[in-house]
């Protein structure tokens, strides 16, 4: 065994790339990124939603999250709209089309958590609510005294 596996952070890492490398063969059928599928599944849950919103909940910069709804509405799976009462506001909502999506990829979220190889729910719940702890007290550690 390498060191390296032995270190959390590397873990972590090891962990989130593969999850990501199972999202994207999952979804190569529907020509979608691992992100843009987090941005359906937002919409999905959330309906209309201000991008700077989006952006926060998948903790995406705007330099990320542009050109992801840039391509997302070329697909003319979501639609960008300046919001009525602030223009400065960019809501984003999904089209006919992005709504029926979510039937088809709707098998994704189940072959996922059977990849994770976790017996149960409750040891899935128990993983998420420690992967939970660990990205708020890592962001304490990088984020400035408030």
């Amino acid at each position: 065994m390498a060191i390296v596996d032995e270190m959390v952070c590397f873990s972590l890492y090891s962990a989130s790339r593969a999850t990501t490398r199972a999202y994207t063969e999952l979804l190569a059928t529907w020509q979608l990124t691992y992100t843009q599928y987090l941005v359906l599944v937002a919409l999905w849950s959330e309906g209309k939603k201000p991008v700077r919103e989006i952006g926060e909940m998948l903790q995406l910069d705007s330099g990320t999250l542009s050109p992801l709804l840039r391509r997302l509405e070329q697909k003319e799976l979501i639609e960008r709209q300046r919001d009525e009462d602030d223009s400065r506001v960019v809501n984003v909502s999904l089209t006919p089309t992005g709504k029926s999506l979510r039937k088809e990829l709707a098998h994704i979220p189940a072959q996922i958590a059977c990849g994770t190889g976790l017996p149960d729910l409750e040891s899935a719940q128990a993983l998420l609510a420690t992967l939970h702890r660990i990205t708020a007290s890592m962001q304490k550690i990088t984020s400035p005294e408030q």
